[in-house]
């Protein structure tokens, strides 16, 4: 995936970088205590090492991460992106053989500021970024995890049509510095035109 724009109604999607550092630190300051279950800077120095960390992602080709702006004033309210790029090795002559495009990823490292949550925000934002994925990028699946214990995001990815795939036991160390039990979901490519409806529904309720 190369750096892109997604832009919607209610928010855009722009490819991370340090310009976007007063307005990430402002963002995750708001209300510390939202990211319970999250891995989220606390102050200027830790913010832009988040970022130099995801900016090696993208140049890696692993990652592509997106600073969250709010289209109606311009602010900063938060971060995803994809990560966990990969694509397949398939033989030649495959229909797939010579992409340029992943055929798998994962979407993640979300968090939004205190003045976003139970806003359009993520739930436009995951619409921008499955459309590109399935769209754009022809992918096969697209992946989420989550902490076992985050209810709320659990409650989000199965809102908008992900299938509940298990518990990755001891999967990733979690923001409490313990190993984490992940709960996994996906969308493929098939199911996207539901998931897709799904969230356009979601966003018509505003």
């Amino acid at each position: 995936m190369e750096d892109v724009t997604l832009s919607g109604k209610y928010v855009r999607l722009e490819p991370l970088d340090q310009r976007h550092l007063d307005g990430l630190v402002a963002a995750a300051a708001a209300d510390p205590s939202l990211y319970q279950w999250s891995v989220v800077p606390q102050g200027k120095e830790a913010t832009a090492r988040y970022i130099e960390t995801a900016v090696a992602g993208r140049d890696a080709g692993t990652a592509l991460p997106f600073a969250t702006v709010r289209i109606a004033d311009g602010a900063v309210i938060g971060s995803t992106r994809f990560f966990d790029i990969v694509r397949w090795a398939w033989p030649e002559g495959h229909p797939r053989y010579g992409r340029t495009d992943p055929d798998v990823c994962e979407i993640g490292y979300t968090w939004l500021t205190l003045q976003a949550i139970r806003t359009a925000a993520n739930t436009e934002a995951k619409f921008l970024m499955l459309a590109h994925a399935f769209e754009v990028g022809r992918v096969l699946r697209v992946c989420l995890h989550t902490d076992v214990r985050n209810r709320r995001s659990r409650a989000a990815m199965e809102r908008m049509g992900g299938q509940f795939e298990g518990i990755l036991r001891v999967h990733r160390m979690a923001a409490d510095i313990t190993p984490r039990d992940s709960a996994r979901y996906s969308i493929v490519a098939a199911d996207w035109p539901d998931v897709k409806a799904r969230l356009a529904q979601l966003l018509d309720r505003g």
